[in-house]
Order: structure tokens, then sequence, then C-alpha cells
């Protein structure tokens, strides 16, 4: 729902918009909201202004009191409630799961016994999964923020259940885009559709293989705070270091450099390199690693009679020298003596 805070002065991001759909929620029970802005330190003057944001401690002091007060974690937008603790008992029925995909499967099915004003689903085509929030109902005026915060609770649950961020390719919303566009991409993914058939975001179907890495203990300690779910941005990625040798491997053409590199994964070239290094790698590590592999592969399969400049220009290097200097830091031996030693 709201977007990270920023390190130092906390950053006011999360569109007003969201806020006044909590209003709304007040108002379809018949019930004041005034004691929940001010816990949230939100004056109601700034609530009727559009072009006003809330930070995203604002918006969590705000959504608590919300759900618990109405006693509906959905905040008015389905036709029944979802009293305090539902979603608590989604993440109870999913934790148990082997894997993230197992997961996620899990969350779909047990929502629709809660809910079934929405389906949700979990799709998997050439190499991306993709989670669907398919509209049963009329959402109304709830609508945007529904739609919104059901793809940011599961994600969010994702990415705490594998402790890695599970990098977003692709965000689609069926609404036109709204005033607060901008911040779409800060709760999702650089790349965000308007005027979709279906609110729903893509990911590599690698992550549903990973482990889940938390235990009953943990749900306990994250529940009594599960709103930051949406709001805290997993810097790990524990697929990260995968990709970018994937990339490096079959597009070697557009990975010439990192700037190239990142777009292709939607992150910042700053945020490949901090997110490499806290995985303990190095983009130029990483692109040692399959330079080092392309040339093994290329020695042995070319025999004695393929020039050794002719590897060296297919693996990335402007001449034979630095590439033999290169090859023997990584080998111990030149290319030429490599090549003997295999015969």
């Amino acid at each position: 729902m709201s977007t990270p805070a920023l390190r130092g002065q906390p950053r006011a991001a999360t569109p007003m918009a969201f806020v006044q759909a909590i209003v709304r929620a007040y108002a379809r029970y018949g019930k004041d909201p005034a004691a929940a802005l001010q816990q949230a330190q939100i004056a109601p003057r700034d609530v009727r202004n559009p072009q006003a944001r809330v930070t995203a401690a604002q918006f969590e002091t705000l959504s608590g009191h919300a759900m618990q007060e109405l006693d509906d974690e959905a905040l008015g937008w389905f036709g029944r409630r979802l009293p305090w603790g539902s979603y608590g008992m989604l993440c109870r029925a999913s934790i148990s799961a082997p894997n993230l995909g197992v997961a996620i499967k899990r969350w779909c099915r047990h929502h629709w016994l809660l809910a079934d004003d929405i389906r949700i689903e979990l799709h998997i085509q050439g190499g991306l999964a993709t989670v669907s929030v398919i509209e049963l109902r009329p959402l109304g005026e709830f609508r945007e923020f529904c739609l919104v915060t059901m793809l940011r609770f599961l994600h969010g649950f994702a990415s705490w259940a594998i402790d890695s961020r599970v990098s977003l390719r692709e965000a689609a919303f069926p609404h036109p885009a709204p005033p607060h566009a901008e911040a779409y991409p800060l709760m999702f993914c650089e790349r965000v559709l308007f005027g979709a058939d279906h609110a729903s975001y893509s990911f590599d179907e690698r992550y549903l293989q990973l482990p889940l890495h938390r235990d009953e203990r943990a749900l306990r300690v994250m529940l009594r705070r599960a709103l930051p779910l949406t709001v805290l941005q997993y810097r790990r990625d524990r697929l990260l270091g995968q990709r970018v040798r994937e990339l490096l491997r079959t597009r070697p053409q557009e990975t010439g450099n990192a700037q190239a590199l990142a777009t292709l994964l939607n992150v910042s070239a700053r945020t490949l390199h901090r997110q490499l290094q806290e995985e303990g790698m190095t983009l130029q590590a990483l692109k040692d690693e399959v330079r080092r592999e392309s040339a093994i592969a290329l020695l042995r399969r070319g025999g004695p009679q393929r020039p050794i400049k002719q590897v060296a220009l297919a693996v990335g290097f402007r001449n034979e020298k630095s590439f033999a200097r290169a090859f023997r830091q990584w080998t111990g031996s030149t290319p030429g003596e490599f090549r003997e030693q295999d015969r």
C-alpha cells in the first residue's frame, strides 16, 4: 500500500487517495475516523487534499487502527467483513509450505474461503509466474485501494516468507492511470500498465522453487506488525546473481555495461551494484566467471585449429594479450597451455 521511508527523514509518499478510502470505510460502517486519523497524526484538512501524501509509518498506524476498530481487515471492500486476524490465518495456512509456489497456491485457495468478491490466481507461462486478482463483483469506490492492497499483501508475504525480495517484472491494473500514478513504480516496479483486463504482477518463476525461511515463531513476531510487509522493500534478492549470470551468457551484446544490464533487470545501476555486494558478489566477478566458462568451453570445442585470438574476441576481449593475461589469472595457465593440458 505505502512506500518505504528513506533513511533519516521519513518519506511522505503514500497517496492521500488511500487514506480517503479508509475514511470511506468508516462511513460505510457509520463510524467516525477522527480517532484513527489523530493517532496517525493526519490532519482532517489534509485528507481533503488529493495532492497530499503521508508516510509509511502514518499509513501503517491508520490502517492498523481502522482494521481493529472496524473489525474488518478488508476495510469495507467486500460483501462481508474479514474479521481482525483473517490475514494472519492466511499466513499460517501458507507458512508450512515446502516452497513459495505451494505457499502462494494455498494463499489463493484459502482467500476464496474468506471472500468470494474476488479470486486470486497464480499462472505460470514462458518462465514467468503471474499473480492475478479477478473481480467477480463490482468493488465500486474501493476498487483501486482493494486491488493495490491485495497484490501488496501477497507480494509482501512472499518476500518475507523466503527472506528475499521478489523482483517484479511488470504490474498491471484495470483502472485508468490515477492522478497519483507516479507512486505505483515505488509500490511495485518500473513497468506498470493501466487499462489492463485485471490486476496482476509477474516475476521470474524460479522464485516459486525457493524454500520458505520462516517458522511459527517468526510468524507470531511478524503478525504483531504485519502491515510493514506492504512497505518493507527487501534488499536481498536470492535470484539476482543467477539472473545476472544468465543475461551475461545469453545476451552478451545487450549487457556491455552495468546500466544496460540494470535496465534489463528493471533496477538502477546503483541498486544492482548494491544488491550484488550484499550477496557477496560484484558485477566484474560475475562477468569474469561467465567469460572464463565461455573461454574454457570454446578452447575445448575448437581444438588446436581454432586461433586463440578468435576465442579472445568471442568472449569479449579486444586482443589476445589481454585475454591471455586474464585467463592465466583465472586458471593459472595460458590459453595455449590449457589447451595442451586438456588434450
